[in-house]
């Protein structure tokens, strides 16, 4: 995927798996996805936070990303479910 996205037109993003503070909002989640909103005629990717007990996912932009938790052994992405 040269590209940096896949099928979907989802994205790579380096914080995904990585609880995030939504300054737009003020609430915290771990980010799940950088992808557009479906059934939108734009190709522009927004965030997908969820909050990390679970519950539904909220959009938000790219720019209101900030202070990711720093990945740990026990915290590495690579070792929680993304599904």
């Amino acid at each position: 995927m040269a590209s940096g996205t896949d099928a979907l037109l989802h994205r790579r993003h380096p914080w995904i798996g990585r609880a995030v503070l939504d300054t737009a909002t003020g609430r915290r989640g771990i980010l799940r996805a950088v992808a557009p909103l479906p059934n939108s005629n734009s190709t522009r990717p927004v965030a997908w936070p969820r909050p990390a007990g679970g519950g539904r996912e909220w959009t938000t932009s790219l720019g209101a990303l900030s202070d990711p938790v720093p990945i740990t052994p026990g915290t590495h992405p690579a070792r929680h479910d993304v599904s």
